[in-house]
């Protein structure tokens, strides 16, 4: 059994107590954020995945340091991670929302999502996959909404538990049914393997839909938990 825990927590204040666990890196992608609540957003995540980084490895909070390096263009936005130590991580946030997602060295994905704005006929004909439209077609507005977050979500965690995040196209993957328990029914990129997939739609908070991905064929156990940091 592959155990997940997922940490929730709203916006925290820009607090110094805060800020003080943000390395020089870290200070650099906050400065960059020019909305408060976006870089609020960014510091709840990084404080948060600290947190939940301390308890997992016994260090006080002070001591976690972060390489965000992105494989791709070696920039500092990348997945956090602790080099050399058994852990996973994933950050996801909308809204006033923020969430942790960790594992210990299973490839894990975390998504959120605001449920509350309209899922228009564009959206969904993006987004679906055939079957997935199918799916949604005949529901009334509000329950085609809620369905096609859940769908979202879903898609959203197993890119990112690849880390090829949209590379993947959305319509390339079909999941089970919006009101069934979550599972990947097919995939047209062989990064994702239905047999290797894990995935659970989570509560989070009312109006958001989340979802969190595990890459492995072995069983999962997710906990979440609201936090008050």
């Amino acid at each position: 059994m592959i155990e997940c825990a997922v940490r929730w927590s709203p916006p925290l204040p820009a607090e110094p107590r805060f800020l003080a666990l943000l390395d020089e890196l870290e200070q650099g992608r906050y400065d960059t954020y020019r909305q408060d609540i976006d870089k609020r957003r960014f510091l709840t995540g990084r404080v948060l995945a600290k947190t939940v980084t301390a308890e997992r490895l016994g260090l006080a909070v002070e001591e976690v340091s972060f390489d965000a390096t992105c494989d791709d263009c070696g920039k500092p936005h990348g997945r956090p991670r602790v080099p050399g130590a058994p852990l996973m991580l994933s950050i996801s946030h909308s809204g006033d929302l923020i969430g942790v997602a960790a594992t210990a060295g299973t490839p894990v994905g975390l998504d959120v999502e605001t449920a509350t704005r309209r899922a228009d006929d564009s959206l969904i004909e993006y987004a679906l996959s055939p079957a997935e439209q199918a799916a949604v077609s005949g529901l009334l507005a509000e329950q085609r909404t809620t369905a096609f977050f859940t769908y979202w979500t879903r898609k959203e965690a197993v890119m990112k538990a690849t880390g090829k995040g949209l590379k993947i196209p959305l319509q390339s993957i079909t999941f089970s049914g919006h009101d069934e328990a979550a599972r990947l029914v097919s995939s047209g990129d062989a990064a994702l393997d239905p047999a290797r997939t894990r995935l659970v739609d989570l509560k989070a908070a009312e109006g958001y839909r989340a979802a969190v991905a595990l890459l492995t064929s072995d069983e999962i156990s997710v906990t979440e938990d609201f936090t008050t940091l």
